[in-house]
């Protein structure tokens, strides 16, 4: 048999999906030799962007109507999803310096469904005691929950207030403060970007950082925490390949893997493409290359694409949102994400706004599961809609060195995903990546 590429790596990566490409980075940049394949002839597998002939063709949905604008304009993502400003996926582009390659705008505003109403989340105490998303005195409470989260270190027992958050629950925090039901709501999903109430009972630790990572990243630009890359999502693996290039990576698009090899022991110790094999130490990539067995389905996402002549109605004109409903507001367990990005993001033609709703699926019917959100779009000019089953794998990769990541969540952002991640990349390295940086720094090195 022929040897594929130069024959023999350290790894084989599959796919070119964020997380396939931020681990083929790293690994390459720590003197690995990389051989990076994948079945498509472009970068971003699932998380692609696409021109708008692309995308009309991916959903067979014939010719785009002329009145779109020109096919050049648009970079449209097949999972969009907004970054944290200073979130770990920030830290990442840091570390790695692959910030250089590109340019990030903030997105506007950031909203909460409550009672009917699309309501703007607080950007800080102040706006809190304005906000019309609590009563007078529930404002008051809340602003002094805000101040605690913002003065408390894990590390200066003088800023717990005996409060011990390793032990107390979310819940009980919440009920500390006098916070009502629905205040605890909007916090937790729309400010702690919590999928679910299952947090609610467990340890306050966690969930309270990660509220702080949102206020800091909220300060940071003062409309909303996130940020998102001018021409779109697809910069983001386009640039973590290059810096995989740079340190000597292989890359092979437009090549499928037929099999991977196994040794006697179950261990996988390379690819066949075609009449060719490429050996390695072990194999990473995301679900759609490895056999039933290694995975498992973990339920299925319905995501909207839909193109606007307008932006989102009652935001107040913005060229970019998101919108948070709550799964209880509308009688649902999974929350449903509402986002909009426009020509600002160099994502779409003048006067053209392409909005997105997502949820995971809960019954059978995915346009019934996404009504909430298309009810605060107005008038749709165009939707295209797509169902897919999530995976994740049966193992962590250390017995048969197959390393697999979970496939994207349901949700508007990459902190879930970020999880994963980071999980993917201590199975495969056996450490913790240093995460430490300020994600203030512009300077920073890996």
């Amino acid at each position: 048999m022929e040897a594929l590429a130069d024959g023999e790596y350290d790894a084989i990566v599959m796919g070119t999906g964020l997380k396939e490409c931020v681990i083929s980075g790293l690994l390459s940049v720590q003197g690995m030799r990389v051989l990076h394949m994948d079945r498509n002839n472009y970068y971003g597998a699932d998380c692609a962007s696409l021109n708008l002939t692309n995308l009309y063709e991916k959903f067979n949905a014939g010719k785009p109507a002329d009145n779109l604008g020109a096919n050049r304009d648009f970079n449209v993502d097949l999972i969009p999803k907004f970054i944290m400003a200073c979130g770990n996926l920030t830290k990442m582009l840091l570390h790695t310096k692959v910030t250089r390659y590109l340019e990030f705008k903030s997105i506007e505003g950031s909203y909460v469904y409550k009672g009917g109403k699309i309501l703007k989340v607080p950007a800080t105490p102040e706006e809190a005691l304005r906000s019309p998303l609590m009563g007078l005195f529930e404002k008051r409470r809340f602003r002094s929950f805000l101040l605690f989260v913002d003065r408390y270190d894990e590390n200066d027992a003088e800023t717990h207030q005996g409060k011990n958050l390793k032990v107390m629950t979310m819940r009980e925090l919440y009920d500390s403060f006098g916070l009502q039901p629905d205040t605890h709501q909007f916090i937790s999903h729309a400010m702690c970007l919590e999928l679910d109430d299952v947090h609610l009972d467990k340890p306050a630790l966690a969930t309270v950082k990660e509220l702080q990572t949102y206020c800091y990243s909220l300060s940071r630009y003062g409309t909303s925490p996130y940020i998102y890359p001018v021409y779109g999502l697809g910069g983001l693996p386009e640039g973590f390949s290059r810096l995989c290039a740079i340190h000597g990576g292989t890359f092979m698009l437009n090549h499928d893997v037929d099999e991977i090899v196994y040794n006697d022991q179950g261990e996988a110790i390379g690819v066949k493409s075609g009449n060719a094999m490429a050996r390695a130490k072990f194999v990473v990539g995301d679900p759609s290359y490895f056999p039933k067995n290694k995975v498992r389905a973990t339920g299925q996402i319905v995501r909207c694409i839909c193109f606007l002549n307008h932006p989102i109605p009652n935001c107040g004109d913005l060229e970019s949102v998101q919108i948070i409903i709550p799964g209880p507001q509308v009688n649902r367990k999974n929350d449903i994400f509402v986002c909009s990005i426009s020509s600002s993001h160099a994502v779409s033609a003048k006067g053209i706004y392409i909005a997105i709703v997502s949820t995971k699926m809960e019954g059978n019917d995915a346009d019934k599961e996404v009504i909430p959100g298309l009810a605060l779009l107005g008038h749709i000019m165009q939707r295209f809609t797509m169902v897919a089953t999530t995976y994740a794998p049966v193992s962590d990769g250390h017995d048969d060195k197959c390393y697999i990541s979970s496939s994207f969540d349901a949700s508007s952002h990459f902190e879930g995903d970020v999880e994963d991640l980071l999980s993917l990349y201590k199975r495969v390295t056996g450490k913790d990546l240093d995460m430490t940086i300020n994600a203030d720094s512009v300077e920073a090195d890996y």
